[in-house]
């Protein structure tokens, strides 16, 4: 005891050990890779992963997600390694929750409620804390009696952070009332985020969203081109909140990049419809910048996870520049994006390849645009509005004869400004 600090007892904190379990429906899905990730999931949310199990059925059991045989084995499995928690790969419904929960005798949650919790701990603005107390609060609402059961079973851990266990003991009237304060509240947000948006197209400044499987390289990009302090950790959503950030290109043009919230295989409903002012910033955008992390052997899949969610969301009809993220980390990788304009390999870590990046970047902005200097008389002034809503409004000068433009317009629109 001498040798401790002035006798106190430094303990690491004890970490929640679960067992995850997954049903192979014998699809196109990839069940191996969806535990993986379900695994690096349990990871971020500080819990240690003890065991795993799957098991092949043509469906869901209805009452209990798997059969009765595997509910024997994972049973076992959790008096051997001694896990406080069972996460299911799929959504459950209440009663699967609470069945699967009274069979093994421990917490049972499923993986939405294990991204809603990472969630929860990762929001730092109070708009990132509002979409995810309004996602949790919707999800528990639907599974009010499985989850009261469930939690109940430890109080504290995965699926307890956000609005709190006294929020599950609340009855449906309570959580709609609390739905509908959230509601008003983000509504007031938007409209904020509406009037900022309505600020940057009135400039005429282009905006790119950053968009991506999560653990891309989204913010590292960010940080890259503009010099930006955002969280950047090798973990799945270890960064949350939306962030715009302004740079210059080597033309003189100004760019402003946001990075977007990052996508994941089974990305729940009750996320999407929280995110989904904060999503459809990509659908303001004038170009995508979709990020792609080739060193992971899973890159292809992930691809396509990006772009069914920009379908859902009804994000399309833009230019898209894929960057094919992390060089430095898969050396000679060879991908071809069909459904980008055009695409860059790079190292956002490193800096490679970002001046190519950057060059590109501007080529697909531009496109079809041509320079255009005038000095228009002051009974012109609403030709300057027509090139802000048609073109790229770069400078604007009030001089003694007019005004001054200098900008950038479709080729088509140059004989309407006369």
């Amino acid at each position: 005891m001498s040798e401790e600090k002035r006798g106190t007892v430094e303990t690491e904190q004890k970490k929640e050990k679960v067992v995850l379990i997954a049903v192979d429906l014998g699809d196109d899905t990839d069940i191996d890779a969806s535990l993986d990730e379900l695994e690096e999931l349990a990871d971020t949310a500080e819990a240690e992963v003890v065991g795993r199990l799957i098991q092949a059925r043509e469906s869901f059991h209805p009452g209990t997600y798997i059969g009765k045989g595997k509910i024997e084995e994972a049973l076992d499995m959790v008096r051997f390694t001694g896990a406080d928690t069972v996460i299911c790969d799929d959504e459950l419904s209440p009663a699967q929750m609470s069945n699967l929960s009274e069979a093994l005798g421990v917490k049972v949650i499923d993986r939405t409620v294990l991204i809603l919790d990472i969630f929860a701990a990762h929001a730092r603005t109070s708009e990132g804390k509002l979409q995810v107390e309004l996602a949790q609060l919707r999800y528990r609402s639907s599974h009010l009696i499985g989850m009261g059961k469930v939690l109940s079973r430890q109080g504290g851990g995965i699926g307890t952070r956000g609005p709190g266990e006294t929020r599950l003991e609340a009855d449906r009237r309570q959580i709609r009332e609390r739905i509908a304060v959230l509601n008003r509240k983000l509504k007031d947000v938007v409209k904020n985020r509406d009037v900022m948006r309505a600020g940057r197209t009135e400039s005429g400044v282009p905006t790119v969203a950053i968009v991506g499987y999560t653990n891309a390289g989204k913010s590292t990009l960010l940080n890259t081109l503009t010099q930006a302090d955002i969280l950047a950790e090798d973990k799945l959503f270890a960064t949350l909140d939306t962030t715009t950030r302004s740079r210059k290109l080597e033309s003189g043009q100004q760019v402003l990049f946001t990075d977007t919230v990052g996508f994941i295989h089974k990305l729940p409903h009750t996320v999407i419809k929280a995110f989904r002012s904060t999503l459809e910033e990509a659908g303001y955008a004038d170009l995508l910048m979709h990020v792609v992390d080739i060193s992971n052997p899973r890159h292809e899949e992930q691809m396509r996870v990006v772009y069914d969610t920009l379908r859902e969301l009804d994000i399309g009809g833009k230019p898209i520049l894929t960057v094919l993220n992390k060089t430095d980390l898969a050396p000679g990788v060879h991908l071809r994006d069909p459904q980008a304009d055009d695409q860059v390999f790079i190292s956002a870590k490193s800096g490679e390849g970002t001046e190519k990046l950057l060059a590109r970047l501007e080529e697909l902005l531009n496109a079809g645009m041509i320079a255009f200097e005038k000095v228009f008389p002051f009974d012109q002034a609403g030709r300057i509005q027509y090139i802000r809503s048609h073109g790229k409004l770069l400078e604007e000068e009030y001089r003694e004869d007019g005004i001054y433009v200098r900008a950038k317009i479709p080729a088509e629109e140059l004989h309407l400004l006369g």
